[in-house]
């Protein structure tokens, strides 16, 4: 006699991980009697259509009617091989077989997925970008290699070291190398989670030494030529705005985007001024307004608090016009956002300001993060101080002589 068999997919909304996201069940019943596993995919439980055991991700989607029919086809081959077939029995075939992938580029695919899924509960996409940079890299690797993937029990120390002289080989800097290998092992470890294999054979491969951290930040020519410099379209120009109120309040961008007329306060001799936590570090901000930010803030929505002052989308629409920005400013570094930020904090530093009150403008956690301003100032003065000391006058000739143009029979001290 033909067995009944049934498949049913769900979500559990009481377990809801630290992103934002639910695992999706399979609930496989036989003759009555039930199993369930979970299928390594995640979603959001507001997306989870319950009816149709669907969410609103179409990708998503096509990987569960891929595992149903894997399901299905499982059954069938295991009631015409044994004649019987239980739902763990069931279970155990999938579980160990489909539903876990045992390829480095599959479970990339499936990571990523995941990281997109969080960056729309955390409202940002870094990590998704980072994730997308790096699996393309893994996957021109692979290509260079004559695959298409790689099994996790194929991948050797060599193959990580092998990765790394591809990655210089590219033009790539170590902290790009560096991004590549952290994607490279957090997917291996995955696998080791899952225990597809023992250990990460990689574990020995060390990531390249990254230089000193430096802080990009604009000089105040460079600001005031971006001052001067109305750019043409409505989001060219919203941008050059907005990265000019930051270099007079140090606001992030994700901050600048949330920050709503509520923000805004008086003192009682009627100093205007921004209250906001941050986002990254939740640490408040309290920043007194420039009059150039008070400027801008006019300009935009300063009224209704049922909407945001600046009307900026995601960050990643921005990034073509802030280096628009850049290029017309004659700025010498390619321009980012966050030099904006570094500027607030450089210029300050450079003006006298104590470091608790920039630390406090800043939002920073603590005076050790504020500090690095301090070390740019102090490198650009003593950088400043050299360039003075290679220079030297001569007695008796009123001349100024760099010191390599010093003839090699003179005397620079002058003893």
């Amino acid at each position: 006699m033909r067995s009944t068999f049934s498949i049913l997919y769900y979500i559990n909304r009481s377990k809801v991980k630290a992103d934002g996201t639910t695992a999706i069940m399979c609930r496989i019943t036989v003759d009555g009697k039930s199993s369930v596993f979970s299928t390594g995919y995640y979603c959001i439980p507001e997306d989870w259509k319950a009816k149709t055991g669907e969410v609103k991700n179409i990708r998503t989607n096509n990987l569960l009617g891929e595992l149903r029919t894997k399901i299905e086809t499982f059954y069938a081959n295991l009631l015409k091989e044994t004649g019987m077939v239980t739902a763990e029995i069931l279970k155990n075939e999938i579980t160990r077989v489909a539903a876990i992938p045992v390829t480095l580029l599959k479970t990339g695919e499936e990571e990523q997925e995941r990281l997109r899924i969080r960056s729309e509960v955390i409202n940002s996409t870094s990590s998704y970008r980072q994730s997308k940079s790096s699996q393309a890299y893994l996957h021109e690797y692979l290509l260079s290699l004559n695959r298409r993937d790689i099994a996790f029990e194929d991948i050797t120390e060599d193959f990580g070291w092998d990765y790394k002289l591809y990655l210089k080989a590219k033009g790539c800097g170590a902290g790009h190398i560096n991004h590549c290998l952290t994607w490279l092992n957090r997917l291996i470890y995955i696998a080791v989670d899952r225990e597809v294999i023992r250990f990460n054979p990689l574990s020995d491969v060390p990531y390249e030494k990254k230089p000193d951290y430096k802080l990009r930040h604009i000089s105040r020519a460079e600001l005031q030529r971006i001052m001067e410099q109305p750019m043409p379209e409505r989001l060219q120009e919203l941008t050059r705005r907005a990265f000019i109120f930051s270099a007079f309040t140090g606001l992030s961008y994700v901050d600048v985007k949330r920050l709503y007329p509520s923000h805004i306060g008086m003192t009682a001799d009627g100093r205007r001024f921004i209250r906001i936590n941050r986002k990254k570090t939740d640490v408040e901000s309290f920043i007194p307004l420039h009059p150039v930010a008070e400027q801008i803030l006019s300009l935009y929505n300063t009224t209704d608090d049922n909407s945001p002052i600046f009307p900026l989308p995601k960050r990643d629409m921005l990034w073509y016009c802030i280096h628009e920005i850049g290029i017309v400013a004659g700025v010498k570094e390619n321009l980012s956002y966050h030099a904006s930020r570094h500027s607030f904090g450089t210029f300050l530093i450079s003006e006298g300001i104590p470091i608790e009150s920039i630390a406090k403008m800043m939002g920073h956690s603590g005076i050790r993060t504020t500090q690095r301003y301090a070390e740019v100032t102090d490198k650009k003065i003593s950088k400043d101080m050299d360039n003075l000391m290679a220079i030297r006058m001569m007695y008796g000739t009123g001349k100024w002589y760099k010191r390599q143009e010093l003839p090699k029979e003179t005397n620079i001290d002058n003893k």
